[in-house]
């Protein structure tokens, strides 16, 4: 039974070190992708603005910050980490980062105003016509009316783009470059948060391989020394025992 135990633990132990040794390879992973990663924020030089009292701010003022921020907790639903707001290191280079940023081009597409010159009248899609003229759209604005009450109104979806006027000031206010930033950003959170994930499966590989080499170890030591051979008879002291205690049947 000893030798098969410490067998066990044997193979026990070798499992435990396959765990740990993916763990490793998966942490190596992990770390080149955070080093890419960097190196993808260095070059594009994306910073975030703190004052003098490392509180974030957006063109100068907190409140910017502030309602960019509850856009992207309360709108988006984004679980925002605040430790990734670090004022002595303002690259964007984390996923709550990559949000804020994000949600920062968004809100002030967001509440912008779009400018919609018609050079002659034009057509709506109920038949009416819209003059000829200058005329000023406001994003958040355009929606159904329990979106724009929401705060989710001004978004791609909600322009009608048969309307002379909503179709010209979405294709303004949402041009390809305000997508192809977003995209970008899209990117960079996608990125980091599987990074975060690879290194959790790190750590899980590894705590399972020392959890399967401690106890490999420990059915190897429980049974160390000479093993114990249990006889075949019952020991006489043990027979003389049960005759004092079952009582004879009487004749």
């Amino acid at each position: 039974m000893a030798k098969r135990l410490r067998a066990l633990g044997v193979v026990l132990a070798v499992i435990g070190l396959g765990f740990v040794v993916a763990g490793g390879v998966a942490y190596t992973r992990v770390q080149d992708g955070y080093n890419s990663l960097q190196t993808f924020s260095e070059a594009q030089n994306v910073t975030l603005s703190y004052n003098e009292d490392g509180q974030l701010i957006d063109r100068g003022t907190t409140e910017g910050a502030d309602a960019i921020m509850t856009m992207l907790t309360e709108n988006w639903g984004y679980p925002v980490n605040m430790s990734d707001l670090d004022p002595n290191d303002p690259l964007v280079n984390t996923a709550s980062e990559y949000m804020f940023q994000m949600a920062t081009i968004g809100y002030h597409v967001l509440h912008g105003t779009q400018t919609v010159v018609l050079t002659e009248d034009a057509e709506g899609p109920d038949g009416e016509i819209v003059p000829a003229g200058e005329y000023e759209v406001v994003v958040n604005e355009v929606g159904s009316p329990e979106r724009v009450a929401a705060g989710n109104g001004g978004y791609w979806t909600d322009f009608n783009r048969l309307d002379p006027l909503e179709g010209a000031a979405r294709a303004q206010a949402w041009s390809g470059t305000a997508h192809g930033l977003i995209a970008e950003l899209g990117v960079g959170t996608v990125t980091h948060s599987t990074l975060q994930m690879g290194l959790a499966l790190a750590g899980i590989l590894a705590g399972l391989g020392l959890t399967f080499m401690f106890s490999g170890a420990g059915l190897f030591w429980a049974t160390r020394g000479k093993d114990e051979t249990i006889p075949d008879t019952i020991p006489e002291m043990m027979l003389e025992a049960r005759k004092e205690v079952v009582p004879q049947k009487s004749n």
